[in-house]
């Protein structure tokens, strides 16, 4: 009789992602960071020229601000799609089936010489070059352990915005050259796309855990000539039907924005952020070209201080590490509770409102240029906090559903980024800069409670949730800590045998001498959505 075996990763396995060597782990974050910052970088630096394509093509300022809204909005769209084939498939095939359309399609913003073109190209570009803002991140989660993630995660979580804010400063001074102009910026994304397309290649194996693991079980039946079916433990009692997956798999991120709550409050902060930042691509323009009388490249120079700003915040994550180990080393379980990855964000929840606040009162030109660029300073650290936190705390509470968690925050943030700068110019021209840029600082303002009060009752929350982690109860301390520590002296692959005639259960190991971890008592038949693999 075929006998059914229940397949996980065993102790210390070289093919699990975790216990991969720090040089891979750190070659892939750094691929990740170069394809995340291409794609956020190619968001901002049309702003650059914007006042050149409008002067080319003949068309109004805001029809010409369109190239920013549908690339946003593009990254709003291509995560529901994206992602959840990404954990259907892996990530691997997505991002480099994306990303070598992304890069494809700079070539059509070259060669435009109309707006149809133009704008369908941003559109395009936007949609495919959304798969690594959301799959970047499930890889992160996928490779490094709760105690290694913060640094990669930062990095990750920082780029997205660190990539706007260069982006204006390099559009700026490009399109001075008039030997250069607009076109050339698309050039720019184009060499960009290339190398992060190559570099992806050659170097981002695949990582997600249950798609490397199906593919083991695969050959380990093969092997056995069909005298076992091996099932990984991530795909046990799960549907094979491939409209039931693809239903499950692109409905998540909108299951996980309606009905829960961390998700929801941390998605419409984030949305409030992004689109503020986005905001200020077709403000400052506004504030330091029209009224201050910068050149283009002078006014990209206005967005240093929010990126001096972004690269303190990410700076400060070692802090955060610091607390989030302390909070492991006081765990009777040896694992901090995901809160503990807020405690920069009630930081940064201060500091983004009083940059904005300040930066809205310091605009008129009879104010030192200096002064309002230096309000960047804390908006930038801010946002850098936030989106940090907000990484490493979905990645801690949704694990392996980390991508479908972090879509639904990209698609809500995405399409504020979208919105915000087609009605941020009509704000400007209408409240004036100090009151429109108020605007923005009271909605940062009335966000400020939502980390505060995930620290303090985020547990809770993820206690009634039927995907987040949840915490042990106390009688359950001493069982996991004799299991972990037999677990550090025992290498094993257990595997659960079903028998097809009796549906009775047997254990047996890999190594074959030494005793197996499994305790029948206690199985259960349906894993937890949050598997320590």
């Amino acid at each position: 009789m075929a006998r059914f075996s229940l397949l996980d990763w065993y102790q210390n396995d070289p093919e699990d992602p975790y216990n991969w060597s720090a040089r891979k782990k750190w070659i892939i974050t750094a691929q990740l960071a170069l394809s995340t910052w291409t794609v956020s970088f190619g968001s901002s630096v049309y702003s650059g020229g914007i006042q050149y394509t409008v002067r080319d093509l003949n068309v109004s300022y805001n029809v010409a601000t369109l190239g920013i809204s549908l690339y946003v909005l593009g990254f709003a769209l291509g995560p529901l799609v994206f992602a959840s084939i990404g954990e259907m498939y892996g990530r691997r095939i997505i991002f480099l089936i994306t990303l070598s359309l992304y890069t494809l399609f700079q070539l059509q913003g070259v060669l435009a010489h109309n707006v149809p073109t133009l704008l369908s190209c941003r559109l395009l570009t936007g949609i495919f070059g959304s798969s690594p803002l959301t799959n970047a991140g499930g890889t992160v989660s996928d490779i490094w352990s709760l105690r290694e993630r913060g640094l990669a995660s930062a990095i990750y979580a920082t780029v997205p915005f660190l990539g706007p804010v260069i982006g204006p400063i390099v559009g700026g001074y490009v399109v001075q050259n008039h030997r250069l102009g607009w076109h050339f910026n698309f050039v720019l994304i184009f060499v960009f796309s290339v190398l992060s397309l190559v570099t992806g290649y050659l170097f981002v194996p695949e990582t997600y855990a249950p798609v490397l693991l199906r593919r083991r079980a695969e050959k380990l039946t093969k092997a056995s000539n069909g005298a076992v079916h091996y099932v990984s433990i991530y795909d046990q009692h799960q549907s094979k039907s491939f409209s039931k997956v693809l239903f499950r798999t692109l409905s998540r991120p909108f299951l996980f924005l309606f009905t829960e709550p961390i998700v929801f409050f941390l998605s419409i902060y984030c949305a409030v952020l992004y689109g503020t930042l986005y905001a200020l691509f077709s403000g400052f323009p506004i504030i330091f070209q029209h009224h201050r009388h910068f050149t283009p490249g002078e006014g990209g120079l206005a967005f240093i201080g929010v990126g001096f700003g972004i690269t303190l915040g990410t700076a400060s994550q070692s802090i955060q590490n610091r607390l989030y180990w302390k909070t492991m080393v006081k765990s009777k379980t040896g694992r901090a509770p995901p809160e503990a990855r807020l405690h920069t964000a009630a930081m940064g929840a201060i500091l983004a409102p009083i940059g904005l606040w300040w930066f809205a009162w310091t605009t008129k030109p009879s104010i030192h240029w200096i002064v309002p660029i230096f309000a960047g300073i804390p908006f930038g650290i801010g946002i850098s906090q936030i989106l940090q936190a907000v990484t490493t705390y979905l990645m801690d509470t949704y694990g392996v559903y980390f991508a479908s968690a972090i879509a639904a925050t990209v698609v809500l943030r995405s399409l504020c980024g979208a919105a915000f700068p087609l009605f941020s110019g009509p704000l400007f021209n209408s409240l004036g800069d100090e009151w429109a840029m108020s605007v923005f600082a009271i909605l940062a303002t009335v966000c400020m409670p939502i980390p505060p009060l995930l620290f303090k009752y985020g547990w809770w929350i993820r206690s009634k949730s039927h995907f987040a982690y949840h915490d042990p109860a106390p009688s359950e301390y001493s069982s996991q800590d004799d299991l972990r520590k037999s677990s550090l002296s025992t290498k094993t692959l257990t595997e659960i045998s079903y028998s097809q005639s009796t549906h009775s259960r047997t254990c047996s190991t890999a190594s074959g001498s030494n005793a197996s971890l499994c305790n029948c008592s206690k199985f259960s038949p349906t894993p937890s959505p949050i598997s320590a693999v």
